[in-house]
């Protein structure tokens, strides 16, 4: 089945920070183009295998990774957690 022929979804997103401290805004990539975001719930459209990854990025390094990989039949919900400290990876789950 050809990419276009293929089934458009949405899958919710939400992303989430501790309540205490500053976090920059949040990187979601999909398939490969990242999108900046901000935190709270968010709609994304997807074909086929979608792999989601998110980050978040501030003037010295990069922290808070994490990925999941939706097959053709999964819709989500997705949540995304960013960690207490800036040198961990972040929780990205269906919820």
């Amino acid at each position: 089945m050809t990419e276009s022929a293929q089934e458009l979804r949405l899958v919710e997103l939400t992303l989430r920070k501790p309540k205490l401290g500053w976090y920059p805004k949040p990187t979601v990539t999909v398939d490969g183009v990242a999108q900046p975001t901000q935190w709270g719930t968010r709609n994304w459209k997807v074909r086929g295998n979608a792999e989601f990854s998110i980050y978040l990025h501030n003037r010295l390094w990069t922290f808070g990774q994490a990925t999941i990989t939706l097959e053709p039949g999964e819709s989500g919900p997705l949540q995304y957690r960013a960690p207490w400290l800036p040198f961990l990876p972040g929780r990205l789950t269906r919820k």
